[in-house]
């Protein structure tokens, strides 16, 4: 399963749920200021090193860290993390 690291304060985040409800891809929503230390740091590391950026998405150990919303660059990251064919 998809799973969106986001907060419901980020337009970024709040386009990328949308998009992916859009478009038909299950995923769990879960909200980056609750997660474990553990997570977080995972995320962190996702995204450089340095601090969490949402909307990170991981699929079967996979990351893609956070970026502004481009449908386009999403659709060939979900393709290549293996989410959609």
């Amino acid at each position: 399963m998809l799973n969106v690291y986001s907060t419901n304060w980020c337009p970024h985040s709040k386009r990328m749920v949308r998009f992916l409800m859009d478009s038909h891809i299950d995923f769990v929503y879960r909200d980056i200021e609750e997660q474990p230390d553990e997570i977080i740091k995972q995320v962190v590391d996702a995204n450089g090193g340095r601090d969490w950026v949402v909307p990170t998405l991981e699929f079967e150990g996979k990351w893609r860290p956070g970026k502004t919303h481009n449908e386009n660059e999403i659709r060939a990251d979900l393709k290549e993390m293996g989410v959609i064919e």
